[in-house]
């Protein structure tokens, strides 16, 4: 098949949930369920969490810590920090975000983890073209997500959310974790091309200098996604060479 990437890229960086995994609904449905909660009880009367505003603008691709903070702030609320080890839903940035862990990972045991047929078909094409290829997420949950649905061997490495704490290395939409999944294969960022659903990831994909940014429009985003900086749009990969 045609891979559809300029002429410079010599690897390619992808987003996982929303982009190779069906995982960013249930992301979103557990975001939703903790705040919801929260929100009842801490500011009853608060609007609710919106799927299609907050998800969107201060939660998707991001680490969920970052999540939980940009949230937070939207809505004027400001709580301790806490420590990694506060029980889920103790009204802490910790607590929260450990409550919307445990969540996604109950969704994801009782529904299974979805893959999307066209990213498999574009990965695999990328691997016979022998073509380095990394995940680059804000997951903490990347490792058990790739295993389960058989995508390990499809990927030369992982940069997730426990590498990105082990380097100390910012969010999305910062560029850091897309640069040092770059650095690990061995290429520059204009020589590198980013997959990404979520606005957060574009800007980081557009703020890092990466020769080519695919925005992986999954929930009718195009428009945003071109405005956050990507070169492209489509809504499968296997699109990307007709796009060219």
């Amino acid at each position: 098949m045609t891979l559809g990437l300029p002429p410079a890229v010599r690897a390619c960086l992808f987003d996982l949930d929303g982009v190779v995994t069906r995982t960013a609904a249930q992301h979103a449905k557990a975001w939703k369920a903790m705040f919801d909660r929260f929100l009842a009880d801490y500011a009853p009367g608060e609007r609710p969490f919106g799927i299609e505003d907050d998800y969107v603008r201060y939660v998707d691709g991001r680490k969920r810590l970052d999540g939980t903070r940009a949230f937070l702030a939207s809505r004027r609320i400001d709580l301790p920090e806490g420590t990694p080890d506060d029980p889920p839903g103790e009204h802490t940035v910790f607590g929260l975000s450990n409550a919307k862990n445990a969540l996604v990972l109950r969704l994801i045991a009782d529904e299974g983890v979805e893959v999307f047929d066209d990213a498999v078909e574009y990965v695999t094409a990328l691997r016979d073209a022998r073509v380095p290829r990394a995940v680059v997420t804000s997951s903490a949950n990347a490792q058990q997500v790739l295993e389960v649905t058989g995508l390990a061997p499809l990927f030369d490495l992982r940069v997730d959310a426990v590498v990105a704490a082990e380097r100390k290395l910012a969010g999305k939409p910062a560029p850091d974790t897309f640069l040092a999944g770059a650095e690990l294969l061995g290429v520059g960022p204009g020589e590198a091309a980013v997959f990404e659903d979520a606005l957060a990831g574009v800007e980081a994909g557009r703020a890092g200098g990466f020769g080519f940014v695919v925005g992986v429009d999954r929930v009718g985003q195009a428009d945003a996604l071109r405005e956050h900086g990507a070169d492209v749009v489509v809504t499968r990969l296997t699109e990307l060479g007709e796009s060219r």
